[in-house]
């Protein structure tokens, strides 16, 4: 059990809700009390649902019966399931959500990785160096620094907003992988991956104003690709556009598409285990006609 399967990840998380393990299929959510009410519902880890035996998930939820009110998931893309067995999973929201950029390892990158991204790799490997971080957890205020970099420059609220102690949990998780770019012996920016199975995910990635102006994004990334097709792995999932639609969102987009082979489809699912309370929450909240779910919730990370 690594990464987004670990049970430290979601401890990580511990800020946003109690961690709540799936022991059949072996996956973890988080516990939530509505606000004003001595209700609970939950929601799947951020940023993705992940569980070891995706067949076993619906006798979980069955087992769950009525001590919460809903729950809500977005799916690991590279999950053992159908439309078919979300919906019986899942049968109030089962649907595509976002498009994740993924990455074939057994293909050369000179096959797939755009020309620009390859001419600015090139171009910021004159100036820096890229390395692994053995010891990630020694890298804490590093890290910290760069990331809180990132939320003022984004402008980045709710649920991606980790604390620092979030941060101490998440760089022991096992399968984490650190490494960072070096100019001048300054760290100028530093990605975060988690391994699982076959598989590694990006997890989070932040600069400082010279790895912006170097281009430190585009060494990162090539070697990446590098260091884990060297250690056959077969994929990589490098996340889906952030935000829904918005410039920044499209640039973010044309760079991991620009080092993908294709993409794979996260799907949004929830469920609802206690209709009488989810409605009664619904009218006291006086909650106008929404696609969020759950509905009550709607606008909680805006």
């Amino acid at each position: 059990m690594s990464g987004y399967l670990h049970r430290l990840y979601a401890e990580s998380l511990a800020g946003f809700g109690v961690p709540r393990e799936l022991p059949a299929s072996r996956g973890w959510i988080l516990e939530r009390t509505v606000p004003g009410f001595d209700y609970h519902d939950a929601m799947g880890c951020y940023p993705l649902f992940a569980c070891q035996d995706w067949s076993r998930l619906h006798a979980d939820l069955a087992s769950i019966g009525d001590t919460l009110v809903s729950l809500a998931v977005v799916t690991d893309p590279f999950g053992e399931y159908d439309a078919a067995r979300l919906r019986e999973c899942f049968p109030d929201v089962a649907l595509p959500f976002k498009e994740h950029f993924v990455v074939d390892l057994s293909r050369q990158p000179n096959t797939f990785v755009h020309s620009h991204h390859r001419r600015n790799a090139r171009k910021a490997l004159r100036d820096m160096r890229v390395e692994q971080c053995d010891n990630p957890i020694d890298f804490l205020e590093d890290w910290n620094d760069l990331y809180a970099m990132l939320l003022a420059r984004h402008n980045i609220t709710g649920i991606a907003v980790f604390s620092r102690e979030s941060f101490a949990k998440q760089l022991r998780v096992p399968g984490i992988v650190m490494l960072r770019a070096v100019h001048d012996d300054a760290t100028v920016g530093m990605l975060l991956w988690y391994r699982q199975g076959n598989r590694a995910y990006y997890h989070l990635g932040a600069y400082r104003a010279r790895g912006y102006e170097l281009g430190a994004s585009f060494a990162l990334f090539d070697y990446s690709i590098r260091y884990f097709a060297e250690r056959h792995f077969q994929w990589l999932n490098l996340g889906a556009r952030a935000g829904l639609g918005t410039p920044e969102a499209s640039g973010l987009s044309r760079f991991k598409q620009g080092w993908s082979t294709g993409t794979r489809t996260a799907y949004f699912c929830g469920r609802v285990f206690d209709r009488k309370k989810y409605q009664e929450l619904v009218l006291a909240k006086n909650v106008p006609p929404t696609e969020y779910f759950p509905a009550y919730r709607s606008g909680e990370f805006n």
